[in-house]
């Protein structure tokens, strides 16, 4: 004669049991209460003097971009965009950070722990000697962009050359990352229109430059007021001891006290474009 289980009959699988009335705001409660205590305990970790602000929800609609004056080429019509700021009153900030010499996996943890988001623009030069790290950078949900094969001065290019340097980066960020990016960043910020028409049939989208940029130890602004405003693309390098007086958590660092003090969230450049 068989006998019947305690768990076997319909109701007491995991996936069958309802919470209570009642008991789903209780979960969502103390999962709230989880986050917060994970969160106040990393910033403690990396040695932060206040908490990150939460961005806002992403826009519903996103923003229309155009070229910032004075950063078109003779003829932009159907060109991608070339922008340093992205048009919102959100009192938000984007990190974007280039090129992939520096694999710290100190910064991997700190990002992720933290819940920062940032953009990364990689130049394959430099990649290729740890594809793995930048696998685990995606996984957390970053998206990887294109900065060229082997960052060279664009303008000195023909237009063939240029678009093998753009094409062959979005062939290898395809063959590695799985997707082929829409944003493009030129080396030194320098293009002209045979860049941005390569980089329109490499299957670009648009050309996200940059307002401010953060090192380990000090700030370069674009604007004459040296500040930060709503929607500033800011830029870095994944850079070390090697190049800098400090580790990238350093940087990091920096730039979170800085955009944090000021009253600005780090929000996902992604999510405005």
């Amino acid at each position: 004669m068989a006998l019947a289980t305690g768990c076997s009959g319909p109701g007491f699988g995991d996936a069958d049991v309802k919470p209570a009335a009642g008991q789903e705001p209780q979960e969502a409660a103390a999962k709230l209460d989880r986050e917060r205590r994970a969160r106040a305990a990393a910033v403690k970790r990396w040695g932060l003097v206040k908490a990150p602000l939460p961005a806002p929800p992403a826009p519903a609609k996103k923003p229309h971009l155009d070229t910032r004056e004075g950063f078109e080429v003779e003829d932009h019509d159907g060109l991608p965009p070339v922008f340093t700021t992205v048009p919102t009153k959100d009192k938000v900030v984007f990190l974007t950070i280039d090129d992939g010499a520096e694999k710290d996996p100190a910064f991997l943890r700190m990002m992720g722990e933290l819940k920062i988001p940032y953009t990364a623009f990689l130049s394959d030069y430099l990649v290729k000697e740890d594809y793995a790290y930048f696998k685990k950078m995606q996984a957390t949900g970053v998206v990887l962009n294109n900065h060229t094969l082997h960052h060279r001065y664009l303008p000195d290019l023909s237009y063939a050359e240029q678009k093998r340097e753009i094409c062959g980066m979005q062939d290898v960020i395809e063959k590695r990352y799985g997707k082929r990016p829409a944003l493009f960043r030129p080396p030194f910020g320098n293009y002209n229109e045979d860049t941005l028409r390569a980089a329109r049939t490499c299957g670009i989208k648009a050309v996200p430059l940059w307002n401010e940029e953060v090192f380990v130890d000090h700030w370069d602004y674009r604007e004459w007021d040296r500040d930060l405003h709503p929607g500033d693309i800011v830029l870095s390098h994944f850079r070390g001891k090697e190049d800098w007086k400090g580790t990238m958590p350093d940087m990091i660092r920096r730039f979170l006290k800085a955009v944090t003090d000021k009253g600005y969230a780090v929000a996902r450049l992604e999510d405005y474009l």
